[in-house]
């Protein structure tokens, strides 16, 4: 077999999106075998947690009644455990017990929609968060709910799946890669051309797709958060698919999109989604107090201000037009 390293482009459907593997190897490996297992390892992973297949694992657990032990795969019990370790440690702006609000308002499998009444008529929630209602038991891989709960893992699940495309390339022994689910990436190693990758950053414009900058990455994970893809019109206003667990209510505050650089694209993924909805003030604040990699675009009027936190300090806040 050849020594020189050869460039390969795997993508497949996934996830309501697309998920993508750019990678060097040497000529002659068998890239059906590969191929194959990126798609099954995806597949795996939106089998167990969407909210969009009936018979998922998450769904199944949604369906449980309280008070028992449900045997869940390995896989979701870690997802459940890092959802709830960050909505701790995000003061539970981090909640995956949203997806009643999610289908409320039009962004979910339920087929219902906001749009046809006001905002003000969906009833006041006496609710708990998934981190004060769900008690996952890591050793046996069980869960069990405390009250009824609606988990949505829309804020974490790509996220995984990305590092489990990274898993996959590892176990063939490949360790140059950038994968990606939509705009989640995990990149490992550099090119051949001792170049790093570089991934791109979408301004956050509704209805349009423009490169907003770049950024390089190697050996990390990155993730965004934003207002500008999914949204729904009521009475004049456009509300953004990101809940807020404090209101129960679509998420209104000045950022446009907030990115976080992380070991995993799971973490990257879910502090990307706590951020956000903590805004521009208590965002940035805690990401320096946590020592984090986070860019955060903020609305002012028809303007965009960067602010860029690289471990933890402020590097610049820059205004964009």
């Amino acid at each position: 077999m050849s020594t020189e390293l050869q460039r390969y482009s795997l993508n497949g459907e996934t996830m309501g999106t697309r998920y993508t593997a750019l990678f060097f190897a040497a000529a002659g490996i068998d890239i059906e075998e590969i191929s194959q297992s990126l798609a099954c390892t995806v597949g795996q992973v939106d089998q167990q947690m969407s909210n969009w297949k009936p018979d998922s694992d998450l769904n199944r657990l949604n369906m449980a009644p309280e008070q028992e032990w449900l045997s869940v795969p390995k896989a979701l019990i870690t997802v459940l455990s890092a959802a709830i370790r960050v909505s701790q440690q995000s003061s539970g702006a981090f909640d995956i017990a949203t997806g009643d609000l999610v289908d409320a308002w039009g962004f979910g499998p339920g087929g219902q929609s906001i749009t046809k009444g006001e905002p003000g008529t969906l009833p006041p929630r006496a609710r708990l968060s998934a981190s004060a209602a769900l008690v996952v038991d890591p050793k046996r891989n069980q869960v069990r709910k405390r009250a009824p709960l609606s988990l949505n893992l829309n804020g974490i699940a790509k996220g995984f799946g990305v590092d489990e495309l990274a898993r996959c390339l590892d176990g063939f022994g490949i360790t140059r890669y950038l994968v990606g689910i939509d705009g989640e990436m995990r990149a490992r190693g550099i090119k051949p051309d001792a170049q790093p990758w570089v991934v791109a950053l979408e301004k956050p414009c509704r209805g349009t797709r423009e490169v907003m900058g770049v950024m390089e990455l190697s050996d990390a994970a990155i993730a965004t958060s934003g207002d500008y893809r999914h949204w729904v019109h009521v009475e004049g206003q456009s509300y953004a698919h990101t809940m807020d667990p404090a209101t129960g209510a679509p998420l209104r505050n000045a950022l446009a999109a907030v990115t976080v650089v992380a070991a995993s694209c799971m973490l990257a993924d879910a502090w990307a989604t706590a951020l956000m909805v903590l805004g521009e003030t208590e965002g940035p604040r805690l990401a320096q107090e946590r020592g984090m990699d986070a860019l955060f675009v903020v609305r002012n009027g028809d303007q965009l201000n960067e602010l860029s936190i690289v471990g933890g300090q402020l590097q610049a806040h820059i205004e964009m037009h």
